[in-house]
């Protein structure tokens, strides 16, 4: 079905042509009753809102101020000490969808509600969300939605885990999640499929616990042959996240190689000149690099794994380097590395091979997650 936003600025009446939107009608029926807070932009001068249906308009002190009528955009837009939208001034605007219609915000559409909050930097748009629809758009954003069922499942587990451990941390109070690889990608009805919502219902409530509290759920798309201890990556040792044997050789990045030059290495590791070389100086006991120096003809830096990773932007710290050309002066570097990911908890891939091969969603999340108990939450 093809929909027309209009867009109201000012007296002009502007047309978006060409926003495809399928509706998913069907729900996940009886749910955890949780509400999750997700950031969907921050800081943010202007955005359009709409509504597939008519929606209230609610400011902040709970009066309803106005009405959007259905399939129409309209712009919030940033002002002193307040966000303008249809007409009205607050410090925050709460959308209310009537019969359980759909918010679109940005280029994407959300069940529940959206809450308008201005801040220092600009607009907040938060999506106030129920657990379990939230994880039906995160499952399929964060595997393919064509994957065996009992891989979803383990996902839509390790998922809803990781949400509420989060949850029960977040430093704002304006939000509990974001919708970035910060927390877990979340697409809104953009990421569901039959499949997602599924694998959600099939494992309703369901979270991971260790010693009686939910854990950290972490996960990554592939280890490269064997995920990883926590204290590797972080600081502290978590006795849930402890490497173990993965199974993900059939994954893209299973293998993976990169080149850098010397002067595209010194655009990115400024402040020694020339880099001469780049020697590993620790690795774990998996191989993940720890620690490198890399010195130049203007002084030497000693990066972590992480570091390095993060200004060459690689897909893991599992990597060796080789310097290519004049063993005194070397004119690029090929780095050869496997997986993707930080390589804590569950593998994507390696999930995806289990499920494969026979093993349930529980067998899958037990391997990744070790002592850990699957619960049902009240």
């Amino acid at each position: 079905m093809i929909l027309f936003l209009r867009l109201l600025l000012g007296s002009k009446v502007l047309r978006l042509s060409g926003l495809s939107l399928f509706f998913w009608v069907c729900t996940l029926g009886p749910a955890l009753a949780l509400e999750l807070r997700v950031a969907l932009s921050q800081g943010k001068d202007q955005l359009v809102i709409g509504s597939s249906t008519a929606a209230k308009v609610v400011d902040g002190q709970g009066k309803t101020v106005a009405t959007l009528p259905a399939l129409q955009g309209f712009f919030a837009k940033t002002a002193p000490g307040a966000v303008a939208f249809h007409g009205q001034k607050a410090w925050q605007f709460l959308i209310q969808p009537s019969q359980g219609g759909f918010v679109y915000i940005g280029d994407r559409w959300y069940r529940g509600q959206v809450r308008l909050v201005t801040t220092q930097t600009g607009i907040t748009a938060i999506n106030e969300v129920n657990l379990e629809d939230y994880l039906a758009s995160v499952v399929g954003k964060e595997m393919y939605t064509s994957w065996p069922l009992e891989s979803l499942k383990a996902q839509a587990v390790a998922a809803r885990s990781f949400a509420l451990f989060r949850r029960n941390r977040q430093k704002t109070p304006l939000y509990d999640l974001v919708n970035t690889t910060k927390d877990q990608v979340y697409g809104g009805i953009d990421g569901e499929a039959e499949s997602t919502r599924t694998a959600v219902k099939a494992t309703a409530g369901q979270v991971m616990t260790y010693q009686g509290a939910v854990i950290e759920a972490l996960f990554h798309a592939n280890s490269g042959g064997h995920t990883e201890d926590s204290e590797q990556v972080y600081s502290s040792v978590i006795p849930y996240l402890r490497g173990v044997p993965d199974f993900d050789q059939e994954a893209p990045n299973f293998e993976w190689s990169t080149t850098f030059t010397a002067a595209q290495l010194k655009s990115r590791i400024p402040g020694i000149g020339n880099i001469r070389s780049i020697t590993v100086q620790g690795r774990t006991a998996y191989q993940r690099v720890k620690t490198v120096k890399i010195v130049g003809d203007s002084g030497s830096k000693v990066l972590s794994g992480r570091e390095l990773r993060q200004a060459l932007d690689l897909k893991s710290t599992l990597f060796s380097i080789v310097p290519q050309g004049n063993p005194s002066q070397a004119t690029a570097f090929a780095i050869q590395g496997r997986g993707h990911g930080h390589g804590l908890g569950m593998s994507q891939w390696g999930a995806l091979a289990l499920a494969k091969q026979g093993k349930n969603y529980q067998q899958i999340l037990q391997h990744f997650y070790r002592n850990v108990a699957i619960q049902t939450l009240n």
